[in-house]
């Protein structure tokens, strides 16, 4: 039994409480035995997975109470509990969860009344596959470099580019697109559209096979036509669209990351009481409890953090820039680390393909990478605690008065 005692924590009111019962027992007797995609099957399997989760209700998550949520805005606590067991149970049903919020956050936040009744009831229903489109081939954490262009004609934007590590490419019924419209030079200049996965001039031109298999593609844009009314925001307003998206699901990976950790500690447990050596239970022995301590303080300072950040973001925040990235950063580095124990503590059949925590040292690499990599990360929380300070200086410096120089 995985430990539940987080939940009691003043983070989550009784209604975050029941979301994590009520999932728990569902994820665990509906996904938890699915077995695991390859790159020929990865597309049936998250079909299968979202409308599952629609038909449950689970997606009611990801979108707002207007368009049939659980709640009037969206619910960080909520997304990351969820992501957090669905992790826990099956890595491809916390994707598929995952990317109907992420691509479709964008429309719950800054869409217009039209766009959020076209696609966010879909989204729900698991009749519209949602996805992001933001990275370039030579712009990914740079986002202010991206080079995709959507110039005006007449009532429509015509874009030319290309984006790459598209999660869904290839499978989405519609992507959040974010390309260059010119406002201003930099981040000032982007803008974000919603755009059709049918629409004429849009090409998957490549699926990129990973280590642990999920939908991602190469997409191409070439003279694609989207209606103004699919601008998200206002011209030049993309990068805020992006980076408050971002704010929102951020917190979410390191709760993905914290479900793959608590599942390696578990399975880990679970093996130290079992396996007999030398004599005794493997437990008993100082190393492996040094191993279990260490990955047990590695899982609770994750979660403090995840929560910390989601909590601060529903309740006191409209920005948590600096509290998602220490809980994107700390989580996913650390289920690297605590999933790494588990696959030693296991030995052998911890390398054997298709065992547990193989599959779990697979599925966390790449969350140290997407939606921003941890020395990314790193940067954001640095500029952020420097920001503060300075504000801090800027507050106690009377009006006029010079600020104090030196260090």
């Amino acid at each position: 039994m995985p430990d539940r005692s987080y939940l009691n924590w003043p983070f989550f009111d009784d209604g975050h409480r029941a979301i994590a019962r009520d999932l728990d027992d569902w994820a665990a007797e509906h996904v938890r035995s699915i077995p695991e995609a390859n790159e020929e099957t990865v597309d049936a399997a998250c079909r299968n997975l979202v409308e599952r989760l629609a038909n449950a209700g689970w997606l009611d998550h990801v979108v707002p109470g207007a368009q049939g949520g659980r709640r009037e805005a969206l619910d960080v606590r909520s997304l990351c509990l969820s992501r957090e067991i669905l992790g826990r149970h099956h890595a491809l049903a916390d994707f598929t969860f995952a990317m109907q919020g992420l691509g479709s956050g964008a429309i719950s936040l800054f869409g217009s009344e039209e766009l959020r009744s076209r696609y966010l009831p879909g989204v729900r229903r698991g009749e519209k596959i949602a996805a992001f489109a933001l990275s370039e081939p030579a712009s990914g954490s740079d986002v202010a470099s991206l080079t995709t262009t959507a110039v005006e004609d007449g009532d429509h934007y015509v874009i030319d580019g290309t984006k790459t590590w598209i999660s869904n490419g290839g499978l989405a019924d519609f992507y959040t697109v974010f390309a260059r419209t010119g406002e201003a030079p930099g981040a000032k200049g982007l803008s974000a559209f919603i755009v059709d996965a049918a629409t004429p001039g849009l090409e998957v031109v490549e699926r990129i096979p990973l280590i642990a298999p999920h939908p991602l593609a190469t997409l191409k844009f070439d003279g694609l036509r989207v209606p103004k009314g699919h601008l998200l925001g206002v011209p030049g307003g993309g990068f805020k669209v992006a980076m408050a998206t971002l704010d929102v699901f951020r917190s979410t990976v390191g709760a993905a990351a914290l479900g793959f950790a608590r599942r390696a500690l578990d399975e880990a447990l679970e093996r130290a009481a079992s396996r007999e050596l030398f004599g005794a239970p493997m437990g008993e022995l100082q190393m492996v409890q040094g191993k279990l301590a260490d990955m047990a303080l590695g899982v609770d300072t994750s979660a403090l953090l995840v929560y910390r950040a989601a909590w601060t973001k529903d309740c006191v925040a409209e920005r948590v820039s600096r509290e998602a990235a220490m809980a994107k950063l700390h989580a996913t580095e650390t289920a690297q680390k605590v999933i790494d124990e588990a696959v030693q503590i296991f030995g052998g059949r911890g390398v054997v393909a298709g065992h547990p925590v193989e599959r779990l040292y697979r599925e966390v690499r790449a969350l140290r990478i997407y939606e921003g990599a941890s020395e990314v990360q790193k940067i954001i929380i640095a500029r952020q605690t420097l920001a503060a300070r300075a504000a801090e200086g800027d507050a106690k410096t009377p009006s006029g008065a010079p600020a104090p120089q030196g260090a």
